[in-house]
């Protein structure tokens, strides 16, 4: 069954049952007495809308969770599936390509058994599909019943709408956090995992990363996971070199353009910075491999260095300093704008100058927005993948030298989840480990800046 046809279906019916009820309480208020009803004729046409489409969208949503699964068994149960392996990869591939030729899939057919398979597919996907539509078409029509049952000049559809808007509305809050509850959990059971196979004590202040996936998972070397160099190179790359380019500029420029630029100007500046926002990271990447990796390696051997690498936490660190510019510029921006009048022209107005205005009133009472943008930024930075892979390579390295070569805890994730090790390894596991701990840091982080934040809220309020 094609995806768009049951929302078609639902928005259908829906329509049909909204014009129906309305009409219906149209006939209500022109009975009534002084033409008055509980509720205007909309809300009683929204109310059979909701029951109408919202059970057929449910149900199909569950029936596709389940139907798959009983299109296979009738399928698994038909003379033609007799010569399949017991069991298997080959098994599942045959399977896999059977339904797709059903699906009418153009895909690559690797196993001609698939060919006899994918009749009793179309059989098997026809039916259900045909069931799935007859049972979803009663259930709206139940729902309408239902509905049309309790349409009357008294009812009060207007509260009965709003409670099943305010249900929706609760139930999309809902879902940021248990999907937060939902990663947060499954961090927690695959750390444990790792650290029932490495020391914490290995893993939180070892000096030396290289695991190993082709080694031996019964009996791992806990000094190969000493994550201290990723977590030094995530904190030197994006909360200080990053930040040391991205603080000071975007606060200059959005001090400039709330306080000193011209509103023409204004209108186009602010724009322009926020494009750097919209470009891929990609992009970021390739022009710190190419254009600014190169020049900070010829710079270097300007002034004595001996073979600096062309891969280096500085070249990383910048262009990721430009792209959070206007993560900080906008926050700042947005929370000095709504900095009260009356407080610049009071200081203003005591004999201060613009700058010592700026300094001493419209900063200090903005710095919770501040705050808040600082902090979205270094978020931002310590998530970065794709500039550290392209301009400050892989490599684990615990220095200070900002012409070093480094590495962070996103691109070990990433190398460690997208090879071909099993989940029961340590090696794949560290990467839910680094994971973890890189949660526990954003989150504290956050402690903190709400912390900052509540403070000078108070003071300034």
């Amino acid at each position: 069954m094609s995806p768009a046809l049951p929302f078609l279906l639902a928005l259908g019916l829906g329509l049909a049952g909204w014009l129906v009820a309305r009409a219906r309480a149209w006939t209500f208020k022109r009975d009534a007495p002084h033409g008055r009803i509980a509720a205007l004729p909309s809300y009683h046409a929204w109310y059979a809308a909701l029951w109408i489409g919202v059970p057929l969208i449910l149900w199909f949503i569950v029936w596709n969770a389940i139907s798959g699964q009983l299109v296979l068994s009738q399928v698994l149960a038909s003379p033609q599936a007799e010569q399949l392996p017991e069991f298997g990869l080959l098994r599942d591939a045959i399977l896999i390509e059977a339904r797709n030729i059903a699906g009418g899939a153009d895909t690559r057919i690797l196993n001609e058994e698939a060919y006899a398979l994918a009749e009793p597919f179309r059989e098997a996907i026809a039916r259900y599909d045909l069931i799935g539509l007859i049972v979803g078409i009663l259930i709206a029509l139940a729902g309408a019943a239902w509905a049309f049952l309790r349409l009357k000049p008294d009812f009060a559809a207007r509260t009965k709408v709003e409670r099943l808007v305010l249900a929706a509305l609760l139930i999309a809050s809902l879902v940021a956090i248990l999907t937060t509850f939902g990663i947060f959990v499954t961090l927690v059971f695959e750390t444990v995992r790792f650290f029932s196979m490495i020391s914490p004590i290995d893993f939180l202040f070892g000096t030396q990363w290289n695991p190993d996936p082709m080694g031996n998972a019964a009996h791992p070397d806990g000094d190969r996971y000493g994550a201290i160099p990723l977590f030094w190179g995530t904190l030197f790359i994006g909360a200080i070199i990053a930040m040391v380019v991205a603080i000071p500029l975007g606060m200059m420029s959005a001090i400039y353009l709330t306080q000193y630029a011209h509103p023409k100007l204004r209108s186009w500046v602010k724009p322009a910075l926020e494009i750097l926002a919209g470009v891929p990271t990609v992009v970021y990447g390739y022009f710190a491999a190419l254009t600014i990796a190169p020049s900070i390696r010829d710079f270097a051997i300007s002034l004595g260095a001996s073979n600096p690498s062309s891969e280096s936490a500085l070249a990383a660190g910048l262009v990721m300093g430009v792209m959070i510019i206007p993560f900080v510029s906008s926050m700042a921006d947005d929370s000095i704008a709504a900095v009260p009048q009356a407080m610049r022209d009071g200081s203003l107005a005591m004999g201060a100058t613009t700058n010592e205005t700026i300094s001493r009133v419209i900063v200090p009472a903005a710095l919770p927005g501040i705050v808040g943008g600082v902090m979205l930024a270094i978020s931002r930075a310590i998530g970065e993948t794709m500039i550290v892979v392209m301009a400050a390579s892989t490599a684990a390295n615990l220095s200070a030298n900002p012409l070093d070569s480094m590495t962070t805890v996103t691109v070990q994730i990433v190398a460690l989840l997208t090879g071909e090790g099993s989940f029961d390894h340590p090696a794949t596991l560290a990467a839910f480990a680094l994971g973890f701990v890189l949660f526990l840091v954003t989150l504290a982080l956050n402690f903190i800046a709400l912390r900052v934040v509540k403070r000078f809220r108070e003071a300034y309020e």
